[in-house]
C-alpha cells in the first residue's frame, strides 16, 4: 500500500503525536457521498486512476449525473485514457449539448488524441458558450 493509500484509509502507524490513527472505511464500504468525496480528494491530489476506480460504480449507478460523469471523464483524460474519456465526453454532449465545459474536454481529448482537426468544432462551441479556450 502506498503512502497515499495508507493516509487515505487512516492506516499509517502513527499520527503526529504517536498515537495510531483511526481506520477509515474501506472503499467497498463508502456510501455514495463518501465515495466522492474520496474520489474528488484522490482527483485533486493526482491519483486519477484511483479516482477514476472510486467514480466508476457512481455513474453506472447514476447516469444522470453530470458532475460526477464530467469528473470521471477528467480522470480518465488526465490518466491518459483517452479512448474511455472520449466515448464519456460524446455521451455527455450528446445528452447535455449546452454543457460547455464537456465540449471543451472533448476537444482537448481528441487534441491530445492526435485528432485536433476533430475536436475543433467543440472547441468552438465551447467558445461561443462563453469559455476562455
Amino acid at each position: 500500500m502506498s503512502d497515499f493509500e495508507s493516509m487515505l484509509h487512516g492506516t499509517s502507524s502513527s499520527g503526529a503525536s504517536g498515537e495510531p490513527l483511526v481506520g477509515l472505511p474501506a472503499d467497498e464500504d463508502l456510501d455514495d457521498h463518501a465515495r466522492y468525496d474520496r474520489a474528488t480528494f484522490a482527483f485533486e491530489t493526482r491519483k486519477y486512476v484511483y479516482a477514476a476506480g472510486l467514480l466508476e460504480p457512481l455513474v453506472q449507478g447514476n447516469p444522470g449525473n453530470a458532475e460526477v460523469t464530467l469528473l470521471l471523464a477528467r480522470s480518465y483524460y488526465h490518466s491518459a485514457r483517452l479512448t474511455r474519456a472520449e466515448e464519456l465526453l460524446r455521451a455527455m454532449v450528446e445528452r447535455w449539448p449546452s454543457d460547455a465545459y464537456a465540449h471543451l474536454a472533448l476537444a482537448r481529448t481528441l487534441q491530445r488524441s492526435n485528432r485536433a482537426e476533430e475536436g475543433a468544432r467543440h472547441l468552438k462551441l465551447a467558445e461561443a458558450m462563453g469559455l476562455e479556450v
